[in-house]
């Protein structure tokens, strides 16, 4: 009785490597063998980089929301005077904040004035949203203090205004222009309201990085913004940021009872959570479709191990009479299979790797042979495709591959392992 060897012993892995490097004249099925590598491959690469750039829209689009916005936005609810007016202004702002600020968890608190007016420069107009905030507040704001561009001297606020990049681009106002606004809710006569026209100089040019902020954005200085809204002595809204923006929703108890019995609250997640869960929705649909693409191409493994065990029954039936066993033949053939779809796996993830560190250049090239307008920030919110690789995707997108690749390798190398060597050799 022949002694049997050990499991994927040199001489299984010796037989594997001629059966995948045969040329078709000696019964082996090269091209099949390179259909099969290219197809993981480019699986592979499909897969991880739109992991990639799903993580880093992602996080491109929270960052820009927790980098020039409140994580959480504490105002009044609304209050009906004996004249029957409504009113959510905030008196005892300066006291509150206090209050909020000593929440555990809570790094900074701003009093804001908030409005809607009319930009004026010359001929053009556009409709921006002013925000009153000191200097002091308004540097604690990462993506305004520390934007991907800017121009000017944030130090001068106090003497002008602050305005979005896009803003700027939309009445052509550059460092030093005059920048009109135009409230229709401003001085107060004896005939009614008429309509209040300031003045200021642009003293400094943002870009937060998310266009629909850079193109609607305009910061007073505190005191001006409550005179030219008519909130002297008040504010709006405070504007709350916290250590943790994840855990916003555990600190909302302790918040509302900082603030007062008429607090209220407007969290981050409530003003994105609906876009975020889509967000979450496409990313697990956009996983399933990869992973079918990955299934298709590991299936082409199948097809190309099914051709080289026909081709090679003649061979598998003389090493069984060889004294070689089931195992070992299955084993030979889980090689070949297992070894295309491995060395698919690594080339793909090099090239998804490459693309995800290298994306800027990528777009860049397809911008320019596209001829420009591929990405449309006005449409999407971000100025660029990001993306961010993860190991967590990368190993996702290595154990799917070779789970795949190695499952579906057993079904042809158990026929080729049962294969009988009479019938085999019959015909040879």
């Amino acid at each position: 009785m022949a002694a049997r060897t050990a499991p994927f012993s040199r001489f299984e892995w010796m037989i594997a490597w001629r059966y995948l490097r045969a040329r078709r004249s000696e019964g082996g099925v090269s091209v099949m063998t390179w259909i099969s590598l290219i197809g993981i491959t480019l699986a592979v690469f499909a897969l991880i980089a739109t992991l990639a750039v799903r993580s880093g829209f992602r996080a491109e689009f929270v960052d820009t929301i927790l980098g020039a916005n409140a994580h959480v936005t504490v105002y009044n609810a609304i209050e009906v005077s004996d004249t029957g007016q409504t009113s959510r202004v905030i008196e005892d702002f300066e006291e509150r904040a206090e209050a909020i600020r000593a929440v555990p968890g809570v790094t900074r608190v701003a009093p804001l004035v908030k409005g809607q007016v009319m930009a004026n420069h010359r001929e053009s107009n556009s409709g921006v949203e002013v925000y009153g905030i000191t200097l002091e507040n308004l540097k604690g704001i990462p993506r305004v203090a520390n934007p991907e561009d800017a121009l000017g001297d944030i130090e001068r606020f106090n003497e002008g205004a602050a305005i979005g990049s896009g803003v700027a681009r939309e009445l052509g106002l550059g460092i030093g222009d005059k920048i009109k606004l135009i409230s229709p809710n401003g001085v107060r006569t004896a005939f009614g309201t008429s309509p209040r026209v300031n003045v200021y100089e642009v003293v400094y040019i943002f870009t937060a990085g998310r266009y629909d902020i850079d193109r609607t954005r305009l910061y007073l200085p505190f005191d001006e913004a409550q005179g030219y809204f008519n909130r002297e002595g008040v504010a709006d809204e405070l504007e709350v940021m916290v250590e943790d923006p994840e855990m916003i929703d555990e600190m909302s108890g302790d918040l509302l009872a900082a603030g007062g019995e008429r607090t209220q609250l407007w969290t981050w997640r409530d003003r994105s959570g609906a876009f975020l869960r889509a967000l979450d929705i496409e990313d697990n649909v956009m996983f399933v479709i990869m992973a079918i693409l990955v299934l298709i191409a590991a299936m082409n493994i199948v097809s190309g191990l099914i051709m080289l065990v026909k081709n090679k029954g003649g061979d598998i039936g003389i090493l069984r009479t060889m004294g070689l066993t089931e195992g070992s033949v299955l084993r030979v053939f889980f090689i070949c299979g297992a070894f295309t779809g491995l060395i698919g796996t690594i080339l793909g993830v090099i090239l998804g790797c490459l693309f995800a560190i290298y994306i800027d250049t990528v777009f860049s090239a397809v911008n320019y042979i596209s001829g420009g307008g591929v990405w449309d920030p006005s449409i999407r919110g971000i100025y660029n495709l990001p993306a961010k690789l993860e190991v967590k995707d990368v190993v996702s997108a290595v154990v799917l591959s070779l789970g795949l690749s190695f499952v579906v390798t057993i079904f042809p190398a158990r026929r080729a392992a049962r294969m009988n060597p009479v019938e085999a050799l019959r015909y040879e």
